[in-house]
């Protein structure tokens, strides 16, 4: 195995996404490469198709040997179920119920969750059982959704456990369990997984330990003193809302005001930015010429019980969610000897001494490649870098192992939940965990996703 550096940023438990965005970026990205290679060999051996660079088969999969769980080989239908507003502009969920769609008895659906009905003591869509729903939301808006328009259907197939993540991993769905992980309770988790959690505590008067065990008496105080070197964000959320960043918000009193104001926030020690940055060319189109520019890179790690079903590669500035502005990245795995540094610094290189003319030709053909495909998120249409991320096969090996050990330490969260030794962390209305209770997870079908600021070797070496 190849080890690799840095640290996750937060976990998804709840609804993650992301898990086609990688399909559609690798076939784009593999004709951009074949079409770069054709105006100038680059040398390099790129695999651009790895079964974990397509993250929605293993999805799939694992959906199908849900439903075939509770129907074996009977027909029927698997819903996704997502917010009204999202219906005809989130590409994935369109994808997902067209490719479950594809499999012989299965059929998929995407409907907004008023949709659904109850009927002959049955969940049902236009008169049809449904069998198994993925929720793309998680349960804070199934609760604040239901209370504008009786979503009873939907809760009676969450207590029946028809709904893919169950609502019971929400309780440890919160980034203030980063805590537990790096606190007292450390000596409970994994080693991969506590080596890769960075300091994190809630965020709000008190004293507490610091990143090297120091005492600190007055954590307010301590933030506006260490801040370039810290985050701050919403325990909850998602897109990067809320979130400020040392050494890039530099208005550090507008950062503690909003978060004690907003309250149930983190605190939370910053990966350092060149860690988990890499170069790429950029096709600067005013100035009519191929520059390298520094961008902020993110790597999701998507996974379930007893398998890891992919990856999802962005980049951008910080922080770097689709939502945010951020783009996504090819990935490919280098096949021949030389480390992913050399390898990189060839492809820029290449890239770079290309007319820019040409150059043009290939940024415009990946457009095009993305307009037919509908890459589009709620922005509008995705970003996506001219060259790959590049990795090793022996990274994939330490990736496997490293998920492995967020879902068994993910266990051991819910545990410590249902044993009631962690609630002054879980911090959330009593109407969700209701919900949540009524489906606990232990372990059964679900996707999560973890937010790694990685490095596979091409990290900036210098400032």
């Amino acid at each position: 195995m190849e080890d690799f550096l840095g640290y996750h940023s937060e976990w998804n438990l709840g609804s993650p996404g992301g898990w086609d965005y990688q399909r559609i970026t690798q076939v784009i990205g593999k004709e951009v490469w074949k079409k770069i290679n054709e105006i100038k060999e680059i040398g390099v051996a790129l695999d651009f198709d790895h079964p974990l660079l397509y993250p929605i088969d293993g999805f799939v999969a694992m959906l199908l040997a849900a439903y075939r769980q509770r129907e074996g080989s009977n027909p029927g239908v698997i819903a996704v179920v997502a917010e009204e507003e999202t219906l005809i502009d989130v590409t994935e969920n369109i994808n997902l119920a067209a490719k479950l769609s594809e499999i012989e008895g299965i059929t998929g659906v995407l409907l907004a969750p008023h949709e659904l009905e109850w009927k002959n003591g049955r969940v049902c869509h236009k008169g049809n059982p449904v069998s198994l729903i993925f929720l793309d939301f998680n349960t804070d808006i199934l609760l604040s959704l239901h209370r504008k328009q009786n979503l009873s259907p939907l809760l009676a197939a969450v207590r029946e456990g028809r709904v893919i993540n169950p609502r019971g991993t929400e309780p440890i769905n919160v980034k203030s369990t980063f805590e537990l992980i790096t606190g007292p309770y450390r000596d409970r988790f994994h080693p991969e997984t506590v080596r890769r959690t960075p300091w994190t505590r809630k965020f709000h008067p008190r004293k507490t330990e610091g990143p090297g065990g120091e005492a600190i008496g007055d954590l307010i105080e301590w933030t506006r003193n260490h801040w370039d070197g810290l985050v701050l964000k919403p325990e909850r959320g998602y897109s990067g809302r809320g979130v400020r960043v040392g050494g890039v918000h530099g208005n550090v009193e507008e950062a503690i005001g909003t978060a004690l104001s907003a309250g149930d926030y983190i605190v939370q020690e910053k990966i350092p930015l060149p860690l988990w940055g890499e170069d790429n060319p950029f096709v600067d189109r005013e100035r009519k010429e191929a520059t390298l520019v520094r961008y902020q890179t993110d790597f999701r790690c998507l996974f379930g019980p007893q398998r890891v079903f992919g990856f999802l590669v962005r980049y951008g500035g910080v922080p770097t969610n689709v939502g945010s502005g951020g783009g996504v990245q090819p990935l490919a795995i280098l096949r021949q000897e030389m480390t992913v540094r050399e390898a990189v610094d060839r492809i820029n290189e290449a890239i770079l001494s290309i007319d820019y003319a040409d150059l043009l030709e290939v940024v415009q053909m990946q457009e095009k490649m993305a307009l037919d495909h509908k890459f589009t998120y709620l922005l509008g249409p995705i970003k996506m870098a001219l060259r790959p991320r590049v990795m090793k096969p022996g990274h994939i090996e330490s990736l496997r192992a490293y998920c492995t050990a967020v879902w068994s330490d993910c266990l051991t969260l819910e545990k410590m939940w249902l044993a009631g030794e962690i609630d002054r962390f879980v911090n959330i209305e009593e109407e969700e965990l209701a919900i949540a209770r009524t489906q606990i997870w232990g372990g059964s079908p679900a996707v999560f996703a973890s937010d790694g600021l990685f490095s596979f070797g091409a990290h900036p070496e210098g400032p």
